[in-house]
């Protein structure tokens, strides 16, 4: 009782102070200004970024050596009479793939859901420490900055591939993109990692001390375990990768040899000896898989509120997905050698990991079939974030089937680095997280913003890039069979993938469709938040607790005391209501019982 009445003085006493422009949207110590600013920062600036480099990538692929007045106006000195540079195609490569997964889906992703819904949904007034949450946010920023100002460097940005294995990565004369921008791209990770750990620790400790009265493991929405969970993942993977990046400084800057041996340059031997950058490959492989699911369980936690919300059913199996949330970490972390079949592995540890592999496809399963098992016969509304959530859906299975073909050594030989991974990763984790993220942004922007989006404008952007994303990536499994290796800038030298040209323009215009869509989502987004529709408490008619707050924004969440929770959070269309959902703070009427889940 003591706590609650710490935490009302605490709010009495907020409401004293006034605020300053300052201190309530720049250096704010509030989670949902916080989420906000995770928002804006990640999803769409990071986001614009990281997509405007994928479409260059693609009208470079599509039409080779032929000037395009849009490389001239971005790309400047790197194309000269709007012809691309050899060198810069590998930089875009590498800069891409790391906003696209670590500064969007990684930072983006969770610093904005985790941010936003932890506290509103355990019943809480805040993170555990609102400070560490604000110095979380503005690392992730300046480590944005670096990453994005590596473009203005001499010799351009970091160009090793999102991976940048050494010795590519660990010799500042090997090429242009190994000198200041690959300096740059260490920093950036270095404190993109201080950030994440941060913000990670403050998400386990929030929802292991800070849960409202009643609000027990067992009735924690799957958003929050999924959360939890991830968070969990990133305190484990994140340092191994932290440990990669100083290591590799150090053989850059201070004459060590961690991941360097026997090498010439033009015939001259180097002093580094000893090294070994199969060393360099685990330790960012050891994040590398595990970061697939950082970034994937936040987006299946939102789905699987979404869908329960907008089926009007309770979850299928609550235990059963909490549980294959718990199995896909453990696993993630022991299956990253599958990254590394052809690198000289021991077969028997190959069989080892292909057995790792395989094994996570069940856990995995086990959540889409409670998907389609929530979704069967439910009342459904199919509003954008619906259509996100079942996008999804499709995607993880669509995605994950390709994935065991790569996860078996013996197969992996034939397909691995060619366009078959590119398209199975960009399903399973690129889309599918996309669409879970979007399918968020559309549920909680009224709880964001006080605003509802625009409806039809939320179609039009689903469907077209529904169609657009599979028309990309669904022919890219065919070039790959075909043997198109992956990041050549062209394959015009060689006759034998003369027959790939036509698919790879027919996957660069539905890629141009696909970013141009995205600016529907953007003007809807935007214009939403001045001009759409004022939202009402509770538009979805859901159960979580943070439809129980006020939609008016102020440090503290509730006003008076917080809620208590009575019931788990999937009581939708349960039999002896009058409503077809049951908000976790209502009490139980007698004689009623919990829902065995």
């Amino acid at each position: 009782m003591a706590a609650h009445v710490d935490t009302h003085a605490h709010e009495e006493e907020h409401h004293h102070h006034k605020e300053t422009f300052v201190t309530k949207y720049i250096f704010s110590q509030d989670h949902k200004m916080i989420a906000k600013q995770y928002l804006i920062t990640g999803v769409i600036i990071m986001g614009i970024i990281g997509i405007l480099m994928s479409l260059l990538m693609r009208m470079q692929i599509a039409w080779p050596e032929q000037p395009n007045v849009l490389f001239e106006a971005l790309l400047g000195k790197w194309a000269p009479e709007g012809v691309m540079d050899a060198d810069i195609y590998l930089a875009l490569v590498t800069i891409h793939g790391t906003i696209m997964v670590f500064f969007v889906l990684t930072a983006g992703l969770s610093g904005t859901f985790s941010n936003l819904l932890i506290p509103l949904q355990i019943g809480a007034r805040d993170m555990a420490s609102g400070f560490l949450n604000m110095v979380s946010y503005w690392l992730f920023f300046l480590s944005c900055v670096i990453m994005v100002s590596s473009f203005f460097v001499e010799f351009g940005p970091a160009a090793a591939g999102w991976t940048i294995y050494p010795p590519l990565s660990a010799l500042p004369m090997a090429q242009g993109g190994s000198g200041a921008g690959m300096t740059l791209w260490l920093v950036s990770m270095a404190i993109f990692i201080a950030s994440s750990l941060l913000g990670s620790l403050n998400y386990i400790v929030t929802v292991i001390n800070l849960r409202t009265k009643g609000m027990s493991m067992t009735r924690l929405p799957l958003t929050i375990w999924a959360f939890f969970v991830t968070a969990v993942i990133g305190v484990i993977s994140f340092p191994v990768l932290l440990s990669a990046a100083l290591l590799l400084i150090m053989d850059r800057s201070f004459g060590t040899s961690f991941f360097l041996s026997d090498i010439f340059i033009q015939g001259e031997v180097l002093h580094y000896q000893g090294g070994s950058p199969v060393l360099f490959e685990h330790l960012f492989w050891f994040l590398g898989h595990p970061e697939v699911y950082i970034v994937l369980l936040p987006a299946l936690g939102i789905t699987s509120e979404i869908i329960a919300t907008n089926s009007r059913k309770p979850i299928f199996g609550y235990r059963a997905m909490v549980m294959s949330i718990l199995a896909i970490a453990f696993l993630s972390t022991i299956v990253w050698g599958h990254h590394m079949f052809i690198s000289g592995m021991n077969p028997f540890l190959g069989s080892v990991f292909t057995f790792t592999t395989l094994l996570i496809a069940i856990p995995s399963a086990v959540k889409a079939f409670n998907y389609i098992t929530t979704l069967w016969k439910g009342n459904l509304q199919l509003n954008p974030a619906m259509l996100f959530s079942i996008g999804l859906v499709s995607t993880f299975i669509t995605g994950g089937l390709t994935g065991i073909i790569l996860g078996d050594s013996a197969l992996d030989i034939n397909v691995h680095d060619t366009y078959f991974v590119v398209a199975h990763f960009h399903l399973v984790m690129g889309i599918s997280a996309l669409y879970g993220m979007f399918a968020g942004v559309y549920h909680w922007f009224p709880k964001m913003f006080g605003r509802m989006m625009n409806k039809n404008l939320g179609y039009i952007h689903f469907w077209i890039t529904a169609i657009c994303a599979y028309g990309v990536f669904f022919p890219m499994h065919f070039i790959g069979m075909a043997g198109l290796p992956r990041r050549y800038y062209t394959n015009s030298n060689f006759p034998l993938f003369d027959d790939t040209a036509d698919a790879n323009v027919i996957i660069t215009i539905f890629a141009l469709i696909a970013g141009a869509v995205q600016l529907v989502f953007l003007y809807n987004f935007i214009h939403s938040i001045f001009y759409g529709k004022r939202t009402v408490q509770n538009p979805w008619r859901s159960n979580t607790l943070e439809w129980t707050a006020p939609i008016k924004h102020f440090h503290g969440n509730w006003e008076g005391e917080i809620p208590h929770v009575h019931r788990w959070a999937y009581d939708y269309s349960k039999p002896g209501h009058d409503d077809d959902f049951v908000p976790q703070n209502v009490p139980m009427k007698d004689g009623e019982e919990e829902l065995q889940h």
